[in-house]
């Protein structure tokens, strides 16, 4: 898969104050699209939410989910949806016409979102710079002309589709609450996993 550096990228600014889901400027990620070519740009964020550092890459093939949460970017970089999995064992949901592995739905929901995104913008803390395996919340930019024209967060919409599930902690709390409603959406809606009642009563 050839990738080249976007070197233009190093001058573009964006104030964002933290990884979270509401200060994302769509605009931005918008203006990152490349004509037939998809682009991925990570932002590194220091501790005090200001943008330490930024790589881009761009594909004309497209980028592959490893695992259900994760997908590579290069040869030394995979991303990590981090607080995020699929569940346990087999799963059926009649009205996709699935019958398999938690993991595999998963992840072939996971490489659905990576077919045909304009732009992946994805952001991390600049303590995962240069690990193979990276902590990241990633964002993809749809645009079919007339039709669509829509940024999506990953973790909420696999989330909402029942593809994967919170993490939890130790103690039971999920790793990450900023994205207990998009789950919640997927449980009612009896989503993805959740139409198997084996998943809904674990």
């Amino acid at each position: 898969m050839k990738r080249t550096i976007i070197a233009a990228l190093g001058s573009c600014v964006l104030a964002t104050p933290a990884l979270s889901l509401t200060d994302i400027n769509k605009d931005y990620i918008r203006s990152l699209a490349a004509p037939g070519k998809t682009v991925l740009v990570i932002e590194y964020y220091d501790g005090g939410g200001k943008v330490a550092d930024r790589k881009g890459y761009a594909t004309t093939a497209g980028f592959k989910a490893v695992s259900p949460t994760d997908f590579r970017v290069d040869e030394k970089t995979t991303l990590h949806l981090y607080g995020l999995e699929p569940c346990k064992g087999e799963m059926v949901n009649r009205s996709e016409d699935f019958t398999g592995s938690c993991t595999d739905y998963g992840q072939q929901q996971l490489q659905i979102m990576l077919q045909n995104p304009k732009v992946v913008f994805c952001r991390a803390f600049v303590s995962e710079q240069g690990s193979p395996v990276q902590n990241a919340t990633c964002y993809g930019y749809y645009y079919i002309p007339g039709a669509l024209n829509a940024v999506d967060m990953f973790e909420e919409q696999l989330l909402s589709l029942g593809a994967l599930r919170l993490a939890k902690n130790p103690d039971g709390t999920p790793v990450r609450t900023d994205l207990a409603k998009a789950e919640e959406i997927g449980q009612k809606g009896s989503f993805g996993m959740w139409a198997d009642p084996r998943v809904k009563g674990k």
